[in-house]
């Protein structure tokens, strides 16, 4: 079989879709190394982690625009003149990994299609998108949706939405999790926790918060929820700066956290499974997510998870995580007090979120996404 994939996030966003194009691209070679992959990217940029995927895997292939028409005009390329060349290199398969597909790639009768919707977060809080943005989301996920011959959604939430928002078949539906990388399964070895909590200045003990530092994602509570915790414990917030962490600064200065907050951004991605390992808990307070890859991220990595209701979340953490509403510091702040003064309560939830994850497994999804390949082409 010959696969191709939108190429696009896996070479050029370093975090989210970038991060779910590249796993999805190396859990498949390396569990069905008998076929070909093909990503499909507008244009070329320096990406290491892309690097060492083509590098790890001889079947796997990044193909450009050829033609320079195209090569001027990428962006158009990757929704209409892509499809022709996916025709003329004989690909049987195309997955758009997120949320989109050519525009044209129904009215080719040789190539099947598939693809991943993440989120339909903009239908749910419009204050947080451009009103543009909006309009070209709706009608690029709406048209993918329409035009698949199969679509994934990443959790019964995203699925839920598709038929809701698309009035799309709930038998054209599948569910397929998703995993994370490798490494956050791992234990770190002391010297490698020490060099990291040297070089970022990490407190002793802390609560950790990863993700992008945006208001849905309400990083927030955990700040006002910390004023309720022993002193000795700190909150980290990993994750990439918005106008949302002014506010979040602003709160701290006002509130005198400022030694007991820590905001870090352009972490390497190697260094992450340490800054989980290190952590007491973990927090993700978001009030909604299609997913939440960073809770399968601390579970891996031996970390008790506390996380917001509303949305997918419990999904992802499981019944054994620990769940509070997004708007109750109170909730939040008890959580964190029993969870920190309860090694027995943390020993537990650890042992039992490690159990539940085991349905997150690479070879589980890999498995999943082959046989709707295979079923597409019978």
């Amino acid at each position: 079989m010959k696969i191709g994939f939108d190429g696009k996030r896996a070479s050029q966003n370093f975090t989210g879709l970038g991060n779910y194009s590249r796993y999805i691209a190396d859990i498949l070679c390396r569990f069905y190394p008998q076929n070909q992959y093909v990503l499909y990217t507008p244009k070329k940029k320096s990406n290491k982690m892309l690097d060492r995927l083509l590098e790890k895997h001889p079947m796997l292939s990044v193909s450009y625009p050829l033609q320079s028409c195209w090569k001027k005009l990428n962006a158009l390329w990757r929704v209409w003149g892509v499809t022709k060349q996916m025709q003329e290199e004989s690909i049987d398969v195309f997955h758009g990994l997120s949320n989109e597909l050519p525009l044209n790639i129904r009215h080719n009768k040789t190539i099947k299609s598939v693809v991943t919707i993440h989120d339909l977060i903009f239908l749910h809080y419009p204050q947080y998108y451009p009103v543009i943005d909006r309009h070209i989301y709706a009608f690029k996920f709406r048209k993918a949706c329409q035009n698949a011959d199969t679509i994934i959604a990443i959790s019964e939430c995203t699925k839920r939405d598709i038929i809701r928002f698309f009035n799309i078949p709930e038998d054209k539906i599948h569910i397929i999790y998703q995993g994370c990388d490798t490494s956050f399964a791992f234990p770190v070895t002391d010297e490698k926790k020490t060099e990291v909590q040297q070089r970022y200045s990490l407190p002793k003990r802390y609560i950790l918060n990863v993700g992008s530092i945006e208001e849905r994602k309400n990083a927030l509570l955990a700040v006002r929820a910390l004023e309720e915790v022993p002193q000795e414990v700190h909150l980290v917030i990993v994750g990439r700066r918005t106008s949302y962490t002014e506010e979040i600064e602003k709160y701290i200065l006002k509130n005198h956290l400022q030694d007991r907050v820590h905001i870090l951004n352009g972490i390497p991605f190697a260094d992450l499974p340490t800054i989980f390992q290190l952590a007491e808990v973990f927090v993700y307070p978001s009030r909604f997510e299609g997913f939440g890859i960073p809770i399968i991220e601390a579970i891996h990595s031996g970390v008790p998870v506390v996380a917001a209701t509303g949305s997918c979340l419990e999904e992802a953490g499981g019944p054994h995580a620990m769940y509070v509403h997004p708007d109750d510091v109170k909730a939040l702040a008890k959580t964190f007090n029993t969870l920190l003064s309860s090694p027995e309560i943390r020993q537990n939830m650890i042992k039992k979120n490690k159990e539940y994850v085991t349905r997150f497994a690479e070879e589980r999804q890999a498995n999943e996404l082959m046989a709707i390949y295979n079923s597409l082409l019978k």
